[in-house]
């Protein structure tokens, strides 16, 4: 109030306002704000946690691969050592007593690869596709780490002898499987996208080998290879697993392939081998184990009971004829009497 009369204020005097509800919530309603930019901040770093992509600089376009592999020469000449120009001439004693194996995985390989269970059942289809060949008296399946720590051929002989087999036939392969992300992996920053949108794309590329190597001549005899190729796009969260089913499929694949072309390829052998261009040398051993007539390139042999009735046809031929001189000699003998 100003007083009326010859008073005059000197004095400052503040004059209240009229204060609104809004005025008195102005403060609180600034920290409401705050603490739902907060809850906001956080959600997306949840989200981004959820989903596994944490690292965004690389996205889209995120890749990676991994090798798996077998290989028969690094395996054979482990210290780097050339092949010798020309093998000895490989014996065949047939019918064969087949070593079938994988060979162990590279060192430095990426895990997950061929497992020992999938080894032995790839192991048996090859092995029951050619156990009723003729000249095949058993196909003996080995498992890879007999090899893990003999390589070489020395190594090899060593389980030759240690499972009395006639030839090795060596089971190698080598696998590619590249991962990346395609412009749909962007939605993987919700949670949903993660489930539902198939931003992830694999390619995976197998390649299958069987070769059959003679431990004592130290040469190959017959080999054959296939490949195979797939790919397959899946979302995050199954990414992974549909990746190891891909790569499980594409050494079944390839292993198919390559028994169809290791058979066209066995065939071929067969009929160099009755032709005699075939660069080995096959021996046919009785049931007694001890071994006949060898032929060179191929060519059939002889057995000993063969041999033994062979030599009785020759020796019996001659006897009637003898017999005819001595009855005309002595009756020449009597005449001249």
């Amino acid at each position: 109030m100003i007083p009326d009369g010859r008073f005059i204020a000197t004095f400052p005097v503040k004059v209240a306002q009229e204060t609104t509800l809004a005025d008195i919530d102005a403060p609180f309603s600034n920290v409401n704000g705050r603490c739902e930019m907060v809850r906001w901040w956080w959600c997306v770093l949840l989200v981004v946690l959820l989903s596994g992509c944490a690292n965004l600089g690389c996205w889209p376009g995120c890749g990676a691969h991994t090798h798996n592999s077998s290989s028969l020469v690094e395996f054979l000449y482990p210290h780097g050592e050339a092949p010798p120009v020309q093998n000895s001439l490989p014996q065949l004693r047939i019918p064969l007593r087949v070593g079938l194996a994988f060979l162990p995985s590279a060192e430095g390989a990426a895990t997950g690869g061929l497992d020992a269970a999938h080894q032995e059942a790839l192991l048996e289809r090859i092995r029951q596709r050619f156990s009723s060949r003729p000249f095949v008296a058993e196909i003996v399946t080995i498992p890879d780490y007999y090899l893990r720590g003999h390589k070489g051929f020395d190594g090899l002989e060593g389980v030759q002898r240690l499972y009395g087999v006639d030839v090795m036939a060596l089971v190698s392969y080598d696998q590619v499987v590249h991962s990346d992300e395609s412009n749909w992996s962007l939605g993987y920053l919700t949670i949903v996208g993660a489930y539902v949108l198939k931003g992830s794309r694999h390619d995976v590329s197998t390649l299958v080998d069987l070769a059959v190597v003679d431990p004592v001549s130290r040469s190959l005899v017959l080999r054959a290879g296939a490949p195979s190729t797939g790919h397959g796009n899946t979302t995050l969260i199954d990414a992974d697993r549909e990746t190891r089913v891909e790569a499980a499929s594409g050494y079944d694949a390839a292993t198919t392939r390559m028994i169809d072309n290791f058979d066209i390829a066995l065939t071929r052998f067969e009929a160099d081998v009755r032709s005699g261009k075939a660069a080995v040398q096959v021996v046919r051993k009785n049931g007694a184990g001890r071994p006949g007539s060898s032929g060179a390139g191929g060519g059939g042999a002889l057995s000993w009971p063969w041999i033994l009735a062979l030599l009785g046809l020759v020796a019996a031929r001659p006897v009637p004829r003898l017999i005819s001189n001595f009855r005309r000699r002595g009756r020449l003998k009597g005449m001249m009497s």
